[in-house]
């Protein structure tokens, strides 16, 4: 079991920065591929970011040059640094843990945290 509490969301002006972290407890954090996820009003919820357990990223395409993911399980965190915002940044940013395959694939989520980018 994993519960994740992400953080650091917040209002910001367009072409600002915001870094989140989400802060997980629980065991063998680094086994896990960590991502985040955005879901904006009446929207479905996207993936923004991912960082395997070997450290290997993939990006939207709409955030790719902007925002960075990485981890540092010293700490069982993850990070998203989000650079020059843009108004469509705008939504609820979501922690993910997950490991496995098929009957042994575990997903958890955290609460979410609120990015606001005004124009």
């Amino acid at each position: 079991q994993v519960q994740l509490v992400e953080s650091g969301g917040g209002l910001v002006q367009a072409g600002g920065s915001l870094r989140l972290s989400c802060a997980a407890s629980g065991s063998r954090f680094s086994i896990y591929a960590m991502g985040w996820y955005r879901q904006a009003p009446g929207k479905q919820r996207e993936l923004v970011a991912v960082i395997t357990s070997g450290g290997s990223t993939n990006y939207a395409d709409s955030v790719k040059g902007r925002f960075t993911i990485s981890r540092d399980n010293a700490k069982n965190t993850v990070y998203l640094q989000m650079n020059s915002l843009k108004p469509e940044d705008t939504a609820a940013y979501y922690c993910n843990a997950h490991r496995g395959v098929g009957a042994y694939e575990y997903d958890y989520w955290g609460q979410g945290t609120q990015v606001t980018v005004s124009s």
